[in-house]
């Protein structure tokens, strides 16, 4: 018989693939007889072997699925791996453990197909309802809605999580039949739009009980302890199993965003785990590809760029070697430099080295005094990018440097070099921390407590960026015009 301990390894590594990990979006603070609160900006208690930043318990219900998804490792027909599920009050107990304990704020909460999606959505209502009614949890949690659940669960789980997902896998309906043929567009899509339907009667119903308003007979809404999915929802994508572009996954992207109100969209490298002749055949995870396609959507959310601003047809592939911004930049040269002092918010964030927060602080600086090269730097600025396209005062930083594609092209794809000061070689401790090493010796001590202040520091770090699920996404462009189910299709 399997322990606790046992599923929760077997069920942590499952869940590892599922990137779609984030706690902000919420604020709600402690209250007295009750677990646990939510903030935004999250908590940093350790970092995955990648780099990634672990705020939750990351779990799978159970890695037993119906469903024989080629590019999945817990794939129904996959018989090398051991197979484990949790009970909803094994679940729940092992959360709140972990919880009192200092490990985690809150829960990410995927599964595996369980006999069909209703009975896997059941129990992850089940293990919910114990943690928010039994042990009166209120921290962060995030659950996957399984495709091809009814209506009524969905609702249940939205009324019982902080962030619903449903999961896109790949970017068209065509490569969806052919990798994970138990899978349809519409099975996919729908839920999403119940979901943003929901999200929204639900809104409306606060705002009508918020007022002084009389009613007439039994029409009177009826009062909700909960909102319903408050963090939103969002989604994750596949990218490189399929023969897709760029361009056709930011087009779906941009689609969803404006169509389904998602919060975020995720992008996960293929990761070759399986066998498969549907599969391509390569050992390399495509991450230089990922961190673009999300520098190019943080763009479309936040900077307000549109699609075929980032990409086109002709050329539907983002460019590995330098970040899109920098990219379009290069091709609109005749645009540039333009000058601090008087150019406007939205020409500002065009610029490469100047984000959101940056352009702000420049326009309410500018207010006071002129701004020159030493103001930009306090102010936060990545002149060394920045300043082969804008000038202070008149004055030009770039000289030296030929004001052409090329030559500015070497000189932002070059690797930053950067300085000693506060190298974190210098005080990394060795290994990984791990939450479930039995062993407790003088030496763990130490490399704990060594690895508790780093873990401290860039905490800190983590709580300054920007919270992406407090905003709403910008209307993405032309293609965004289409419709998911009209991308799904091409």
């Amino acid at each position: 018989m399997v322990d606790i301990l046992q599923k929760l390894d077997i069920l942590a590594d499952a869940a590892k693939y599922d990137v779609a990990c984030t706690s902000s979006g919420v604020q709600r603070s402690g209250r007295a007889g009750q677990l646990g609160s939510a903030g935004m900006a999250g908590c940093c208690h350790s970092f995955t072997p990648d780099g990634r930043c672990v705020t939750l318990l990351k779990v799978l219900m159970a890695n037993t699925c119906t469903y024989d998804c080629a590019y999945c490792v817990n794939r129904a027909s996959n018989e090398n791996i051991a197979r484990a599920a949790f009970t909803p009050r094994e679940l729940a107990d092992l959360t709140i453990g972990f919880y009192r304990r200092n490990y985690i704020e809150g829960l990410f909460l995927s599964s595996g197909v369980i006999r069909d999606a209703d009975t896997t959505c059941e129990l992850m209502a089940q293990t919910l309802d114990i943690l928010r009614h039994e042990y009166r949890f209120r921290g962060y949690i995030h659950a996957k809605a399984v495709p091809g659940a009814s209506p009524e669960l969905i609702d249940r789980l939205g009324l019982l999580a902080d962030r619903l997902s449903v999961n896109l896998e790949l970017p068209s309906s065509k490569s969806l039949q052919r990798l994970a043929p138990e899978k349809d567009r519409a099975s996919i899509i729908a839920p999403m739009r119940h979901i943003q339907r929901s999200m929204a009667e639900d809104a409306d119903t606060r705002v009508l009980m918020s007022r002084n308003m009389v009613y007439m007979g039994s029409h009177k809404p009826v009062r909700k302890t909960r909102a319903y999915a408050p963090a939103g929802q969002s989604t994750q994508m596949i990218v490189g199993a399929t023969p897709e572009s760029d361009y056709q996954v930011l087009s779906l992207a941009a689609s969803l965003y404006r169509s389904v109100s998602l919060k975020r969209v995720f992008f996960s490298a293929y990761l070759p785990v399986n066998d498969d002749v549907r599969l391509p055949v390569t050992d390399a995870v495509q991450l230089d590809r990922e961190h673009r396609l999300y520098q190019a959507d943080w763009l479309m959310r936040y900077y307000g760029f549109q699609v075929e601003e980032i990409i086109d047809e002709a050329a539907p592939f983002l460019d590995t070697e330098l970040d899109p911004k920098a990219a379009w930049a290069l091709g609109h040269l005749d645009q540039f430099p333009v000058e601090v002092n008087a150019a406007p918010l939205e020409t500002l964030l065009r610029v490469p080295g100047i984000g959101p927060r940056g352009a702000r602080l420049i326009v309410r600086a500018r207010r006071q005094s002129t701004l020159h090269e030493a103001d930009l730097r306090k102010l936060g600025i990545a002149y060394k990018r920045a300043r082969y396209f804008i000038t202070c005062n008149g004055c030009y930083g770039g000289a030296g440097v030929a004001f052409t594609p090329d030559a500015l092209r070497a000189q932002l794809a070059a690797p930053i070099q950067g300085g000693r000061h506060g190298r974190r070689a210098t005080r990394q401790c060795e290994g990984q921390l791990s939450l479930f090493d039995a062993v407790d010796t003088p030496e763990k001590r130490k490399g704990c407590r060594s690895a508790g202040q780093q873990l401290g520091a860039a905490g800190g770090e983590a709580a300054a960026l920007p919270q992406s699920s407090r905003q709403e996404p910008q209307d993405a462009g032309r293609a965004a015009c289409a419709t998911p189910e009209e991308l799904f299709a091409a």
